[in-house]
């Protein structure tokens, strides 16, 4: 009886996870291509040690869409493809870094970010930037989606 229950519960909380709502689900968040992400970060080495420290971004080029950046919140770290999801990919919607917000190049220079990947100052934008799955072992960051 108690292994027909357990199945019950690891049924249910997989369904649960399976309906997640997903803010990039919309039909006009069709814009960036699903790349498989798989990067590991060495915080020992220079250009990622300031990820030690919380609010250091850090760009991370040639991974997802536009590359990925990736921020150490105080409470854990979050990474996001560096690519404008509200664009068409080109040179100009790739993010940069200003603070703690990243900024399309294009004309209409969304901002989003680097902590929640909410967009900060156009509330019509429909899409968020896209996330990555982190995870720290030892003194590596290992990115993934």
């Amino acid at each position: 009886m108690k292994l027909k229950t357990l199945k019950l519960y690891a049924m249910l909380l997989f369904l649960c996870m399976c309906c997640s709502k997903d803010n990039n689900t919309d039909a006009n968040c069709n814009f960036l291509v699903n790349f498989n992400v798989s990067a590991s970060l060495n915080l020992s080495l220079s250009q990622y040690n300031q990820l030690t420290f919380p609010n250091n971004p850090v760009y991370v080029p040639n991974e997802g869409n536009g590359g990925i950046i990736v921020n150490n919140t105080g409470t854990g770290y979050v990474a996001f493809d560096a690519a404008d999801p509200n664009h068409i990919f080109s040179d100009c919607s790739v993010l940069s870094i200003n603070g703690l917000k990243g900024t399309c190049g294009c004309s209409d220079a969304n901002k989003y970010s680097l902590i929640t990947g909410q967009s900060l100052e156009n509330t019509a934008l429909r899409c968020v930037l896209k996330a990555y799955f982190v995870e720290k072992n030892g003194n590596t960051l290992y990115i993934s989606n």
